[in-house]
């Protein structure tokens, strides 16, 4: 990641900017300063969330960034704003951002939505690109509006906090599986971690056989490179409840002797989203002040196609006991985030999160830009639900019906790693999963299989890495106390 630019504060913008963005509002087009609305007829800009429109007169560009209509508009609408704008501005050495006080947003949100849209928006993965830094870049924008000054500093660093922690899970998707491999990226994960002041313990193979994680090592058996487990642990003064976060690890998915076809490996350095977007949450906690002790489990391997690799039919047992007939070595996530949510629930947390990119059958049901979201409590669920809007990031509620379980009955173990059936894939492999948690314990797993890697950039999210799922975390965890899961945490979701 290239450094990322300076957010500062101020009454107006500054004279050596030379760039500008003007929130418009879409049922306010005959109130933007200087511009006729027939002028913006003209060139078909609506103000609708996502839009733009650069008016350059040689000194200083003013770009338009749609904003949707007043009353509707929110943080959500200004990150997205200030994303645009920042994807527009990279020529430009200074800029600054006319912050809308007339919102009724309260300013503290507001300036934090736009910190992150900038720092979101201005994005670059430059390591494998050596002449990237003679290029022009941006490297201060100032929100300017009435009001807006020191005391909305700490506005400031908590939108960089955030904005940092998804810029480091981008960063750790976009590198080549090649690169990152487990035991490279379980080093970056503790020493970031270290630096932010977690507690952090990375199991070897040799730590991994003994804790009897029985699918982290039966995915890891094709692979020339060892396996790793990174546990994290962020624990505040006094904290309010416990929550358990899981990430799904796989540093590149060949589908083992469930060979993909070319086209569908080319992006499978992405398949350690999950865990990506977990550690980097799990770094930022500090920084946000949380006050929720939180724990987190990150299996990784790569799931490769050596003479030992596991083949269908195979068996093997997982942490809690469980025997799974392996029928499609392709369906290797659930393998490894079974161990890690059998290590979670040994926790005892109030609930349980985790993420992975699980299933192609979720692409196929909501796209690419949606994760799906099931769980085993519908409270929780909703909780998480929540957090995702609030943090700008789209899930849909899908379904763990019972009677789909009956799919994953094995004639020789506990279960088998697919469902009999072809269809409902997203869902069984949910139910899969489900095995894992124990009864009681709230539970919610986000399939980010479509949003987690994009191949066109759109607002605050580039191509490549998006680092899908951090805010989502962040926004949980930050209000988790909030909704009262410290008062009655047995009985939370």
């Amino acid at each position: 990641m290239t450094e990322p630019v300076a957010v500062k504060l101020s009454k107006s913008v500054p004279s050596g900017a030379t760039a500008v963005a003007v929130p418009v509002f879409a049922d306010r087009l005959n109130k933007v300063e200087g511009v006729r609305k027939a002028a913006l007829d003209r060139a078909r800009f609506g103000g609708k969330p996502g839009e733009s429109l650069v008016l350059d007169d040689g000194q200083r560009a003013r770009v338009l960034v749609g904003m949707g209509p007043f009353a509707e508009a929110g943080a959500v609408e200004l990150r997205r704003a200030a994303a645009v704008f920042g994807r527009q501005i990279g020529r430009h050495r200074r800029a600054g951002f006319e912050y809308p006080v007339d919102l009724g947003l309260d300013a503290a949100e507001g300036v934090k939505a736009v910190t992150e849209g900038l720092l979101l928006g201005t994005y670059r993965f430059d390591a494998h690109r050596p002449k990237a830094s003679e290029e022009p870049r941006t490297e201060a924008v100032t929100i300017a509006g009435e009001g807006l000054g020191r005391a909305l500093q700490e506005a400031v660093e908590r939108g960089r906090a955030v904005a940092g922690a998804v810029c480091f899970a981008r960063d750790l998707v976009n590198e080549p599986g090649g690169t990152l491999t487990p035991t490279e990226f379980a080093q970056r994960a503790a020493e970031r971690a270290t630096e932010a002041g977690l507690q952090v313990e990375v199991l070897d193979e040799e730590a991994i056989a003994e804790a009897r994680l029985g699918g982290l090592l039966a995915v890891n058996k094709g692979s020339a490179e060892p396996p790793r487990l990174v546990k994290l642990i962020y624990e505040p003064d006094a904290p309010t409840g416990e929550v358990a976060l899981v990430g799904k690890g796989i540093t590149f998915d060949s589908g083992g002797l469930s060979l993909k076809p070319a086209d569908s490996m080319m992006e499978m350095k992405s398949d350690m989203a999950g865990a990506a977007a977990v550690i980097a949450a799990m770094c930022a906690l500090p920084a946000l002040g949380v006050t929720t002790r939180v724990v987190a489990f990150t299996p990784m391997t790569d799931n490769m196609v050596g003479g030992s690799a596991q083949r269908p039919g195979d068996v093997y047992t997982a942490r809690n006991g469980k025997t799974v007939e392996v029928l499609n070595t392709d369906a290797e996530g659930r393998l490894i985030l079974a161990d890690a949510l059998a290590l979670a629930a040994e926790e005892e947390p109030d609930a349980i999160v985790d993420l992975a990119t699980l299933t192609g059958a979720c692409m196929i049901a909501l796209g690419t830009k949606i994760a799906g979201l099931m769980g085993n409590d519908e409270e929780f669920v909703g909780r998480v639900e929540r957090a995702a809007g609030a943090a700008g990031e789209r899930v849909w509620h899908l379904p763990l019906p019972a009677d789909y379980r009956a799919q994953l009955d094995s004639t020789i173990a506990d279960l088998r790693n697919i469902a009999t059936g072809r269809y409902g894939g997203t869902l069984t492999a949910g139910l899969f999963l489900g095995e894992f948690v124990p009864d009681g314990t709230p539970w919610a797993h986000l399939d980010i299989a479509g949003p987690a890697f994009s191949s066109d950039g759109d607002a605050e999210t580039p191509k490549g890495g998006t680092g899908f799922g951090v805010r989502t975390l962040l926004e949980l965890l930050t209000s988790w106390g909030e909704e009262g899961s410290d008062e009655e945490p047995a009985e939370e979701g």
